[in-house]
């Protein structure tokens, strides 16, 4: 039986060390790590490498399932995918591990209030920025596209397709820039 260990960070300014210490303490003989978000398991080349690399009677290792999973339906689908190979999951500073009953139960429990908590950040930075709006504060990102030279070429009689082209943008945008002038009721 391995005992193999996953860290990940969300950001590449956070620090993996003091994970990987906990996880080296709980017996880890291989430790893969990774700074990535834990909101989805796209693009999570360490994780998919620890779930390919387990076999029968391994052991997931993490510190806490939020550094696993942020979504219930995440959390579940590596834990089917470890059950499926005969592995299970402990968390070092959790009361989890997927071998027992009561392990499994405090898992799931543990899951809602991780992706509760994930759903509560997002509806306050939605509120944040609704907020920093209504007093001017926010006003979204810097325009990136010189629309004035998208209403010149309009006026220059070039269609949507050779504005897009020569301005280095979709058509779609052009349409919106366009469709933008037409509301605000200019010619």
């Amino acid at each position: 039986m391995a005992r193999v260990g996953y860290a990940r960070v969300s950001t590449t300014d956070q620090d993996l060390s003091t994970e990987v210490e906990r996880l080296r303490a709980a017996g880890c003989e291989i430790i893969r790590s990774e700074k990535i978000t834990g909101t989805t398991r796209h693009g999570r080349a360490e994780l998919a490498s620890v779930i390919e690399f387990v076999r029968r009677g391994d052991e997931l290792v993490v510190t806490r399932i939020d550094r696993l999973a942020r979504s219930i339906d995440d959390l579940q689908d590596i834990v089917r995918e470890l059950k499926r190979k005969g592995a299970h999951l402990r968390a070092a500073d959790q009361p989890i591990d997927t071998s027992t009953a009561a392990g499994k139960a405090f898992l799931d429990m543990l899951a809602v209030f991780a992706e509760f908590e994930t759903n509560l950040r997002r509806e306050r930075q939605l509120e944040g920025i609704a907020r920093a709006k209504a007093t001017g504060v926010y006003r979204g990102g810097k325009r990136r596209i010189d629309r004035g030279a998208v209403f010149k070429m309009r006026d220059d009689g070039k269609g949507p397709t050779e504005i897009a082209e020569t301005l280095g943008m979709s058509r779609m945008h052009v349409y919106r820039i366009l469709h933008e002038l037409h509301r605000s009721g200019a010619p």
